[in-house]
């Protein structure tokens, strides 16, 4: 018998419909996080809108700009392209909770003493993708930068500075 009501066409499973919820638990920036959910509900609106983290930004809701990274297990990943409810169980790392200590992380300091930041909306994606970065690669060459970093996008510079200030991040952990 052919299945009828929402979803019914794309034959999508009864419980993605608008209206069901899950239940998840996730540890975001150290604190542990319990919502009911969306099946649907994207990782970077679950950080928005029920933990209330809007550093982690929505730049254009086709993946390619990056404005929306986090570190997911200490893996980069595009918040946007992830589901809330496959994060269940697991770690997540924002901007917010990159240095819960009230000081700048390395790689946020480096950004700022080397003026890799305009005007900010891109800023948290490109410092948490350089984390990740600089965590598998701890001495990158410019060339290795800035091929790390091609999945986030800038409209404000021309990634000069960006580099710069991965570069001596780089260094400073040194």
């Amino acid at each position: 018998m052919a299945r009828r009501g929402p979803g019914a066409l794309f034959n999508v499973p009864a419980s993605t419909n608008p209206g069901v919820s899950v239940r998840i638990s996730m540890t975001v920036n150290g604190a542990v996080q319990d919502h009911d959910v969306e099946p649907r509900t994207l990782l970077v609106q679950y950080l928005r809108e029920a933990c209330a983290l809007t550093g982690t930004k929505i730049g254009c809701d086709t993946s390619s700009c990056g404005a929306c990274t986090v570190l997911v297990d200490d893996e980069s990943v595009k918040s946007c392209t992830m589901f809330a409810a496959q994060a269940d169980g697991r770690s997540v790392t924002t901007i917010e909770g990159l240095a819960p200590e009230g000081a700048l992380h390395p790689v946020q300091q480096a950004f700022q003493d080397n003026h890799g930041l305009q005007c900010g909306f891109c800023t948290a994606g490109m410092v948490m993708a350089a984390v990740s970065l600089l965590d598998e690669i701890p001495n990158p060459t410019e060339r290795e930068v800035r091929e790390g970093l091609e999945g986030n996008l800038c409209r404000c510079t021309g990634y000069h500075n960006i580099v710069k200030a991965v570069l001596a991040a780089a260094g400073s952990a040194r």
